[in-house]
């Protein structure tokens, strides 16, 4: 399908993430037909120019593949208020970007015929065009029934990202990892500021700039090959030569 042609792309939620998804996949050649209303309809505008601003039930009647990307707790009953008035369509791609569910949440809509994907492009989302920047070379957690898992790998591809497939009943953990990673970086990065501050450091922000980055990448680069302590810093690297005295 996804060679075939381009895609009617409807987005429910417009948030940060869903406009911007939906511009990386104009980006690949499909064409964008609805979003639902936001709060920020300016910043929506400015990523999905000229795309109509519409309710929930009209973006599902417009289009061939639904983007749904809203918050956790409201995704399934979206997806069942959805189903109740009757807004799925035979054949119809729905995908979320909820990094915790699989497509287990889309039970509600199956008997109307859809195909159910998960898609979690694993990146902060700003809402702006700086993360179509960040979608290239990131990775994307794909979750499909098997026969249709070529088309939610497919989609990524489409965003920028690398696929990694992760199983229905490995969701949980992976989000688990998600918000480990981003909620810790996050509080460690605003604990050390608040201390630079507090010592009268101008720009706390910009000092650790540097820091924090080349911290990451060293401890991404120990992930890598599996040593927590390396990944730490706490231990020297023991594939690095001695230096001569």
């Amino acid at each position: 399908m996804i060679g075939d042609g381009r895609l009617g792309i409807g987005v429910i939620g417009a948030g940060r993430v869903g406009p911007v998804v939906a511009s990386a996949l104009a980006g690949a050649g499909h064409a964008v037909t609805a979003v639902t209303v936001g709060s920020d309809p300016d910043r929506v505008a400015a990523m999905l120019p000229d795309v109509p601003q519409v309710d929930a039930v009209e973006v599902a009647r417009r289009s061939e593949l639904v983007i749904i990307a809203v918050p956790h707790e409201e995704l399934p009953e979206l997806i069942s208020g959805l189903a109740a008035v009757g807004a799925w369509q035979m054949g119809q791609l729905v995908m979320h970007t909820d990094p915790a569910y699989g497509v287990d949440v889309f039970a509600p809509a199956r008997p109307a015929g859809v195909i159910p994907l998960a898609v979690h492009p694993a990146i902060v989302f700003t809402g702006t065009s700086m993360d179509l920047r960040r979608l290239s070379g990131a990775y994307a957690a794909v979750t499909a029934p098997g026969p249709v898992l070529p088309i939610a790998q497919a989609l990524a591809v489409e965003m920028g990202c690398e696929p990694v497939v992760v199983a229905e009943e490995d969701r949980s953990v992976y989000a688990e990892a998600i918000a480990t990673v981003t909620t810790l970086a996050a509080e460690v990065v605003r604990q050390s500021a608040d201390l630079l501050r507090s010592i009268g450091v101008g720009n706390p922000g910009g000092y650790l700039e540097a820091l924090a980055h080349s911290s990451i990448d060293s401890a991404l680069t120990a992930a890598g090959r599996g040593d927590d302590m390396l990944a730490a810093g706490f231990l020297d690297d023991p594939d690095e030569d001695d230096e001569e005295e």
